[in-house]
Formats: C-alpha cells, structure tokens, sequence
C-alpha cells in the first residue's frame, strides 16, 4: 500500500521484496504486474531449498536465480510489451502522483474524523491511529493513500456511496482517481457476519483509495453525501 517511494524495505532489513506494480507504480488501473526484488541482504548459501544446479557463483544471487527459472522459465511469468511499456510510464509519475494523493488522504481523513455522522476513521495519518507515530517514522510524513471510516449507524453505506459523484466504486487500490467501495458488502462478503464482527468491520465500513483529483473537490463531495440528505 506505500510503493517503494514511501517505504525503503530495505533500510529495515528485508532481504526480498514483493511489489505489486498493478497498483501506485502503474498507478492508471490500466495493467498487471508484479516485481520481486533481491536487496542482498541474505546469504542463500545457508538456504537449504536451493536446487544444485543454481548453486553457481556469488551466493547472493542463487535465490533470485532460482526465482527465475521457476518463475519465468516454467511458468512464463514474464510481462509482456504492453503492460511493461505502461508500467514504466506510470513509474515516471509516483512520486508526484502520491505526493499528491496521500496530501488528499490526510485532508479526507481529517474532514470526515470531525463529522459528527462519522462514527471512526481508520488512518494513520491521524494521531488517533495506533500505528501514528510508527508510520510517520517508516513513511516519512507521509501516511499513504488508503483510508477507512464507519458511518454512524443511522446512516446506510450503499445509499451514502450512491450519492457521491467524484469516487468510482470499484474494489482497485493505487489509482489516480478516487475509488470507494462497501467492504462488508463486497470484499468481507464471503466471512459472514460472525467473522466481519470479530474482525471489526462494520456493515457501514466504507474504503477509500484516494487520488489525485482537486482536494476541494474531494472533500466537497464526501461532505455534500452526509450534509445534504440527513
């Protein structure tokens, strides 16, 4: 959820790094793919489930090398042209386009943390959340694109949704626009009831993956969904 523009994985010691590229990277929901990276910090000489015949050279490369035969060679998990020429173009951008979408996170997250029909926002960018401080350390100040709130109980999330016009309601994270969906109702769906409970997800949870989009016009829309019809 940060990319590598807000989190260096590496700096707190991971030896292997998956990054999905579908996602901020990309960043224009408009391909698929993913990227495993090998930071050198591990000796895979000491890795027992490398096959002999990848035991070739500097160690710090058998894991990857492996990686690649299974992964590419025997099961063809290779980008094609396409999605890799729009992957690169999207990288060109991440740094701006999250520089502005997490500045339109915490401006979101802080309007709808004061509205009285808001019942909780979960974001780590408020100083709220429990993992405030440890974000801002790991991120730089800057807390990421993806947000939650739960609406008060009077209010239904669906009908709330229907009335915003600036998000799209689609279930993609990391994109230039604004995406909202119902998580209870989509992609808690399957756990049931008992299992959303104990897992404190609300029916009337809501997640927000932010964009770029004019922040007026964000805040604007999320607040004329609750003033204008309760």
């Amino acid at each position: 959820m940060t990319s590598p523009y807000l989190f260096q994985a590496k700096a707190v010691g991971a030896s292997l790094i998956v990054h999905s590229l579908s996602k901020h990277i990309a960043g224009h929901a408009q391909a698929l793919g993913g990227v495993l990276i090998n930071t050198g910090l591990y000796d895979w000489s000491s890795y027992t489930n490398i096959l002999p015949a990848y035991q070739k050279g500097d160690p710090l490369t058998w894991g990857m090398t492996q990686v690649k035969k299974k992964g590419l060679r025997d099961m063809g998990a290779t980008l094609a042209a396409e999605p890799a020429h729009r992957i690169a173009i999207g990288a060109e951008t991440l740094a701006l386009r999250l520089d502005k979408a997490c500045a339109n996170a915490m401006a979101l997250a802080q309007m709808l943390d004061s509205h009285p029909l808001v019942q909780q926002v979960r974001y780590p960018g408020l100083r709220s959340h429990d993992q405030h401080e440890r974000a801002g350390g790991l991120f730089g100040q800057r807390y990421g694109t993806l947000l939650s709130f739960t609406l008060n109980a009077s209010l239904d999330c669906i009908e709330y949704l229907n009335r915003l016009r600036v998000p799209v309601l689609a279930t993609h994270v990391g994109d230039t626009r604004t995406l909202a969906l119902p998580a209870a109702h989509t992609i808690y769906h399957e756990m049931g009831a008992q299992m959303r409970e104990k897992m404190g997800i609300d029916d009337n949870l809501i997640r927000v993956s932010v964009g770029i989009e004019d922040t007026e016009d964000l805040l604007r829309d999320f607040g004329q969904a609750l003033d204008g019809h309760w």
